[in-house]
């Protein structure tokens, strides 16, 4: 099975990888999945947690024939982009400091910073 994996940057990982999960949780449940994410120990540099969330692309695909037009409406260009889009919108309804980026994108960043 084939995932999507997902950096994660935040100033709280106990607060900010609960909340990732209990969203993502709830999405599983919305489209009867389990075991559809998993989420790595941080690692804290310059007042920063990194660490990864792995989302299977199983869970995007029914989430995306379950939502429907409202999947499409999303931001980003295919569906690894719009389930971005749609777990970023979620966070920002937080008062955590968090920002996302898909992990191979970043990897294979034109300046060779990551």
């Amino acid at each position: 099975m084939s995932r999507i994996n997902i950096n994660v940057s935040a100033t709280d990982y106990d607060k900010s990888s609960k909340e990732i999960t209990k969203v993502l949780s709830g999405l599983e449940e919305m489209v009867h999945e389990k075991d559809g994410f998993t989420i790595t120990d941080s690692e804290f540099s310059f007042g920063w947690h990194f660490y990864v969330v792995s989302v299977q692309s199983g869970l995007i695909q029914k989430l995306a024939d379950q939502m429907g037009s409202d999947f499409t409406r999303l931001k980003g260009r295919g569906s690894e982009k719009k389930f971005l889009s749609l777990l970023s919108q979620k966070m920002e309804h937080t008062s955590l400091r968090v920002k996302l980026a898909i992990k191979e994108e970043m990897e294979s960043s034109k300046y060779g910073l990551f």
